[in-house]
C-alpha cells in the first residue's frame, strides 16, 4: 500500500469541508482559496478545485460575482449562499464528532 496515495485520500476527504470554511464570511477569487490550501499544507492544483468550485455552486452552496480587475480580466469570486452556510454548519459539527472518535480510536491504541 503506498502511504502517499492514502494521505492524498484523506486530504480530498476533507477538501469541500476546507473550501466552505475559506470561504466562510468573505467571498475569495480562486487563487486567494488554493494559497489558503496552500497554506494549510493541502496540495492542491487548480485542475481539482475548479469542477469542485462548480460541484459545490451546482449543489446550491455557493454563488459567485464577476468583478473587475485593474491588472487583468475579470475575477469571479465565490462565496456562502445561505444554504451554503447551514450545510457548512451541519459539517462543522460532523468533523468534531468525526475528530473526537478518531482520537478516541488513535489514542486508545497508544495506550
Amino acid at each position: 500500500m503506498n502511504i502517499e496515495n492514502t494521505k492524498a485520500q484523506m486530504r480530498k476527504g476533507v477538501l469541500e469541508y476546507c473550501i466552505l470554511s475559506i470561504l466562510d464570511g468573505e467571498d475569495k477569487y480562486t487563487s486567494e482559496i488554493l494559497s489558503a490550501l496552500k497554506d494549510a499544507k493541502m496540495l492542491v492544483v487548480e485542475g481539482t478545485i475548479y469542477p469542485l468550485l462548480t460541484r459545490l455552486k451546482n449543489a446550491g452552496l455557493l454563488n459567485y460575482r464577476w468583478e473587475e480587475s485593474t491588472s487583468g480580466p475579470p475575477r469571479k469570486y465565490y462565496g456562502l449562499t445561505e444554504t451554503g452556510k447551514v450545510f457548512l454548519k451541519e459539517l462543522n459539527t460532523t468533523w468534531d464528532e468525526l475528530r473526537g472518535a478518531v482520537n478516541l480510536v488513535t489514542k486508545a491504541k497508544k495506550i
